[in-house]
């Protein structure tokens, strides 16, 4: 076996695709090994090209093969926790595209499974923590040069959702981003969460209310609010402005040049998040494959996942309240200190 993680990649669908043209093409230190999916056409599609690669129906078999020394698993949420739940004993490292689990409950279970082996071994694919924009706002925050953060700002606007996109998903699958990445740039848990929901859009698809307005507090009381708008037509946005005491910093504004021409100016609108994040995806694995040759986590925790997990459950109490919901963690474990 060489000296490089020999990956499992569990499902093949659009994210797991994605990973796996990364790890074979531009990250270091890892080698596609075997891609699992319970459509054995779509798992050979996606290995197509990369020598000894080998395509699986279950990850049980992948594992039997004697050839994976790591796994990354990108199925839907929902199969996340028995995904998890069989990689554990193996003891190697995993990195599990969010949500860890799409609750508290069983993202609690799979703290404990962790707590109870001992090692942390989870990392959880948050991947704007790896943007270059973001990176650089989190060391602003921590130098302190610009006094103390007061106040947070976030815009994530989305052109379309797919069939089924419910709107407890607004919160699950989006806004689920910003609880994290509020969390990594105020090193703090999150308290409380309040959704105001206003005038609607006649684009929102049935069941959606959309955009909507989420409150946020944190434990030394910064503010955080996000609009959370999912089918704005103009395009894609993810964006956050910092408020400190002694100045303003804004990120994700649109990038490329901004021509004047013809009477009329203007630039480009990032079209989805392939283009917004598709560098941050890319420091992401290799922040983890570094880091798993060392026998570390190169990114959030298990506990991370868990924490946000609590933030959404509490997110979608308060949609359909419209009332401030504490958001209630189990005790740390050591682990994660």
């Amino acid at each position: 076996m060489s000296e490089n993680l020999r990956v499992a990649v569990i499902g093949a669908g659009m994210m797991g695709a994605d990973h796996i043209k990364r790890l074979h093409t531009r990250i270091h230190g890892a080698d596609v090994a075997a891609v699992v999916d319970i459509d054995l056409d779509r798992a050979n599609a996606a290995i197509a090209g990369i020598p000894g690669a080998k395509a699986f129906a279950t990850a049980a078999e992948a594992y039997a093969s004697g050839d994976v020394n790591a796994v990354l698993i990108a199925t839907p949420g929902f199969l996340h926790e028995q995904a998890l739940l069989e990689a554990l004993p193996l003891d190697i490292p995993i990195l599990c595209e969010k949500p860890l689990t799409p609750d508290a409950g069983s993202a609690w279970k799979i703290v404990q499974a962790e707590v109870e082996a001992g090692r942390k071994r989870i990392q959880v694919g948050f991947m704007r923590r790896y943007d270059a924009e973001y990176a650089e706002l989190g060391g602003l925050i921590r130098g302190g040069e610009l006094g103390e953060l007061l106040m947070l700002h976030c815009r994530h606007r989305n052109p379309s959702t797919p069939a089924g996109f419910t709107n407890e998903m607004l919160i699950n699958d989006s806004v689920v981003h910003e609880f994290d990445v509020i969390r990594y740039l105020t090193g703090e848990e999150i308290t409380s969460v309040q959704v105001r929901l206003g005038k609607a859009s006649s684009k929102a698809s049935a069941g959606q209310h959309d955009p909507q307005h989420v409150l946020i507090e944190t434990e030394s009381g910064v503010l955080a609010d996000v609009e959370i708008f999912v089918n704005a037509k103009f395009g894609y946005e993810v964006a956050t402005e910092a408020a400190f005491e002694e100045a303003i910093v804004n990120i994700g504004r649109d990038g490329g040049p901004y021509v004047r021409r013809s009477g009329g100016w203007g630039g480009q609108v990032t079209p989805s998040f392939i283009e917004r994040f598709g560098a941050a995806y890319d420091v992401e694995v290799q922040s983890w494959v570094d880091a798993a040759a060392r026998g570390e986590l190169g990114g959030p925790s298990a506990w991370d996942g868990y924490a946000t997990a609590a933030c959404c459950e509490a997110g979608v109490e308060a949609q359909k309240s419209g009332e401030k919901v504490a958001v209630v963690l189990n005790e740390k474990p050591e682990l994660y200190r």
